[in-house]
């Protein structure tokens, strides 16, 4: 039997998606309250700009008083669709302070204070959910504190931001640069006019913070996360991945250390074989590869961004909320209870590919090799490229063999596994050689 008094939502925001979720609570509201058991009704609107025109939402509806809104007492959910850390921290606060329970798309302020966020939800009976937060309408978040509950998860590897994917996938497929490859996603609406938080890492180690939360049951902060961004990887990087049957996505990494004590979250450009799953994930679409001991591996794959599929997993969790709301429960809160301290980059053990420009001389490829051995990395393979005087290639010789022309080359080493601070100790060696002209290139190789 269908309760008749409508359950009232708050919209904070009506962006991009803001709009699209009273969109569908408006052109789905008959299928919605046969999923919940009873009608939601948009109850207030809260934006910035009053006078634009919004289609399809009432005019009545839309303040500027986001804080008045949030205090009425009979909201019973609020959807927090502003982004940014305030004033969306203090909203969502008093949210739970009035009784109504919250639905957020925030992935920023989620990774920085997402504990806090939890104890509030917890100390006023109320629900925190998130699913819209990591990567658009992939069901992820649902999958992994909920359906993996039971199973230990190891490794969680992901692609989580669509532009990125879409600059790397067109630098592999077109041989474009990254500068022209930016151009075009900026023209094609996939890049903002300022795309710092995605080129540099930052979206994505938001959404790794709270990935690795989630799926290690500990407290994971996004000070926590180690980042690089993708601004410097080239075209030669991609002809040096083809060589060796892989491609460069920008990931975000988290795992379970060996001996289960403790987890590492980082975000970076990175090689993966193409055989990986994840190589195949082309344009603007998002990824995660679950690895765990029960289930084995697990991929999600869709649309992580744009306004219909973030919306559509914010109108998920707004089901899941009012349904808990009609029967009186409560969803799952915040699982912290493994408490796992967070290694530095340091601790991470992974491949290295590693480009340097040398003298073209006897010798050099003698003096790198020592330096390796000397920090306990060792090598896998080592390709020496020389360069004629106009600065093109002039020859490539394996492992072995060295060139005796003088002049300048390049020598790639791909190394075996080795920890992050041996790796960057050796780098720092390898800097003070008088053959060695310059470090071009460092990429880790994962995902084997």
């Amino acid at each position: 039997m269908m309760r008749t008094r409508p359950l009232k939502v708050a919209l904070l925001g009506c962006g991009v998606v803001g709009s699209e979720v009273a969109r569908i609570m408006t052109t789905h509201a008959a299928d919605l309250a046969a999923r919940i058991g009873a009608p939601v009704e948009l109850a207030g609107v809260a934006v910035r700009r009053p006078s634009k025109v919004r289609e399809g939402i009432d005019p009545g509806l839309v303040t500027t008083d986001a804080t008045a809104l949030v205090k009425r007492g009979d909201i019973d959910v609020v959807v927090e669709v502003i982004g940014g850390i305030e004033p969306a921290r203090t909203l969502i606060t008093t949210a739970f302070e009035y009784g109504a329970s919250v639905v957020s798309a925030n992935k920023a302020l989620l990774a920085q204070d997402g504990a806090a966020l939890h104890a509030a939800a917890e100390e006023n009976g109320e629900d925190l959910y998130y699913e819209a937060a990591v990567a658009g309408a992939i069901p992820l978040i649902r999958p992994l504190r909920e359906s993996l509950a039971g199973d230990k998860v190891n490794r969680v590897l992901g692609i989580v931001n669509g532009t990125t994917n879409f600059i790397l996938d067109k630098m592999d497929s077109t041989g474009a640069g990254y500068q022209e490859a930016l151009d075009e996603a900026t023209a094609l609406g996939y890049a903002e006019a300022d795309p710092t938080a995605d080129v540099e890492g930052f979206d994505a180690a938001a959404k790794a913070a709270i990935l690795a939360g989630i799926a290690f049951h500990t407290r994971v902060r996004l000070d926590d996360v180690y980042r690089e961004g993708m601004t410097e990887v080239t075209a030669a990087d991609f002809a040096s991945a083809k060589k060796m049957g892989c491609t460069i996505k920008l990931l975000a990494i988290c795992e379970r250390a060996a001996d289960g004590g403790s987890v590492t979250a980082r975000v970076h450009p990175a090689m993966i074989p193409l055989a990986h799953p994840l190589a195949s994930v082309r344009g603007a679409y998002n990824a995660v590869f679950v690895e765990s001991d029960a289930a084995g591996q697990l991929m999600f794959y869709g649309p992580g961004a744009g306004g219909a599929p973030t919306a559509s997993a914010v109108l998920g969790d707004l089901v899941a909320v009012c349904r808990n709301r009609l029967n009186g429960a409560k969803g799952p809160g915040e699982s912290a209870y493994a408490a796992l301290p967070v290694s530095p980059m340091g601790d991470v053990v992974t491949r290295y590919h590693i480009s340097l420009d040398v003298a073209d001389k006897p010798g050099v490829l003698a003096q790198a090799a020592t330096v390796f051995a000397e920090h306990d990395v060792s090598i896998d393979t080592v390709r020496q490229q020389g360069r004629n005087q106009s600065g093109g290639d002039a020859v490539v010789i394996e492992q072995g063999g060295e060139r005796r022309d003088g002049g300048e080359a390049s020598l790639v080493v791909v190394t075996h596994r080795a920890s992050d601070a041996s790796l960057a100790g050796t780098v720092e060696a390898l800097r003070s050689l008088d053959t060695v002209r310059g470090v071009a290139s460092i990429m880790r190789v994962e995902g084997e």
